[in-house]
């Protein structure tokens, strides 16, 4: 039997990586740095031999002299010098799913943090790694360093998941957060983040639901068992928040928080990307600032919440590593969690009625009769107000296309359906009593 700690039992296992980035660079610094430490826990040495980025010559705080160094990752993928491919390039296609498929066909394990790549071709990769043998580890592709993918794989034995939702975005979480503890606004907020290096220059696939979107499709499949299917998710992400908003919310008791939730049904699956009041007093709002979290809903455990840093060199290297390790060990899992031949056709379920109501936020012409014929167009579809909140502090200094003063109204529902609301949204718009968008957001009991 191999003793723990001795390295020489086993050949060293020669990692390949692409991309070069914080996470690539933290890496290869944690594999050279803690390598002896690695030894000891895993009885194999893990070696970084070869890499491939754009610039050989950038800095990166690593030594990289002694590696093999290549321009093209399909051909680093396919290199006879390494055992196993570390694919951090990101992008849905290009050059990560060429590289990604190279190794993949030659029998070569993989490990990704690419949660574009995976949502889109995860089902067509997954495949391909259990035709040729392969093994394909993506545990930094959802909420960085929290092991999720690693729980729902292998941790939950027989469990029947019937939820999964979650806070899956730092960018998102730091901008609500700070917008709720500081009283600025969601643009302010947005360029202190991009000034910290947690938002992109181009922010719009955090803000926008994007990336949640992605994250919840895999979450999804692992959970329930059915193909990928994130465009069939409705997504809505950050942007209409106000300080309107966050104040109503936190008056009313709540928090706002960017979800995203699965559940199976009856009739398929339901997939939704929103904003969405929590309770102050449930375990979700109290994840703040950059931090991510996952909660699951079983039939063996009522309530499972994972929570920790979700993006990052440090912790998304971590999860990256942990893949590699369990390679190294040779465990040996499905990537999808089933066969990829047994996954289910996706089914969408209808949106249901949820366990609370809607906040509705509009700027309404402040003329006589307007706010009852928006009461009469909701009672029309059957949608109970529970309550109409005029403040002076929050009205919003606007003038209709006609010269018409507003006012800003909020309306909290009953419980009901969104496609009642939004149909209602849509016939008091064309009544001509609002102006501008309205703003809808779920009210989730938890």
């Amino acid at each position: 039997m191999q003793e723990f700690g001795d390295g020489t039992a086993l050949p060293p296992l020669r990692v390949g990586v692409a991309g070069l980035g914080n996470v690539g660079a933290t890496l290869v610094r944690i594999l050279q740095k803690d390598g002896a430490e690695l030894t000891k826990k895993l009885g194999r040495q893990l070696v970084v031999t070869a890499v491939a980025a754009r610039s050989r010559s950038r800095d990166r705080g690593i030594d990289i002299s002694e590696l093999d160094w290549f321009d093209d990752p399909v051909a680093l993928a396919k290199s006879d010098g390494i055992d196993l491919f570390v694919e951090l390039i990101g992008g849905e296609d290009g050059p990560a799913l060429a590289a990604v498929k190279a190794a993949l066909e030659i029998g070569r394990p993989v490990v990704t943090a690419n949660k574009a790549l995976l949502a889109k071709h995860g089902t067509e990769l997954a495949k391909l790694a259990e035709d040729t043998g392969a093994q394909l580890g993506f545990e930094a592709a959802v909420a960085g360093g929290i092991p999720v993918v690693k729980t729902l794989r292998e941790g939950l034995g027989s469990a029947r998941i019937a939820k999964v939702f979650g806070i899956m975005n730092g960018t998102c979480n730091y901008i609500l957060t700070r917008m709720g503890n500081e009283d600025i606004s969601f643009a302010d907020c947005l360029k202190d983040a991009q000034a910290l290096g947690y938002a992109e220059a181009d922010p719009s696939f955090d803000v926008d639901g994007y990336d949640t979107a992605h994250k919840l499709a895999i979450l999804a499949t692992l959970c329930f068992g059915y193909e990928l299917a994130p465009d069939k998710i409705r997504v809505e992400g950050i942007t209409g928040i106000t300080q309107h908003d966050i104040q109503v919310a936190a008056d009313l008791g709540y928090k706002i928080k960017l979800l995203g939730i699965a559940q199976r049904t009856d009739d398929g699956i339901e997939q939704r990307v929103h904003p969405t009041f929590v309770p102050k007093g449930s375990a979700i709002a109290g994840v703040d600032g950059v931090m991510n979290a996952v909660a699951l809903e079983t039939d063996h455990v009522h309530e499972l919440l994972l929570a920790g840093p979700g993006a990052g060199g440090p912790p998304t290297a971590s999860s990256v590593l942990s893949d590699i390790l369990d390679i190294a060990r040779g465990t040996r899992v499905p990537p999808l969690g089933v066969p990829s031949d047994e996954l289910l056709p996706y089914r969408e379920a209808a949106m249901r009625p949820h366990d609370g109501g809607y906040y509705i936020r509009l700027s309404a012409k402040d003329v006589p009769g307007a706010l009852a014929a928006i009461a009469t167009r909701m009672g029309e579809r059957g949608i109970s107000i529970d309550s109409v909140i005029q403040r002076s502090d929050l009205s919003a200094k606007a003038i209709a296309p006609d010269g018409s003063p507003t006012r800003t109204v909020v309306m909290i529902t009953q419980q009901t359906l969104e496609s009642a609301v939004r149909e209602s949204l849509a016939q008091i718009a064309a009544d001509g009593f609002i102006v501008g968008q309205p703003q809808l957001i779920r009210i989730e009991t938890l």
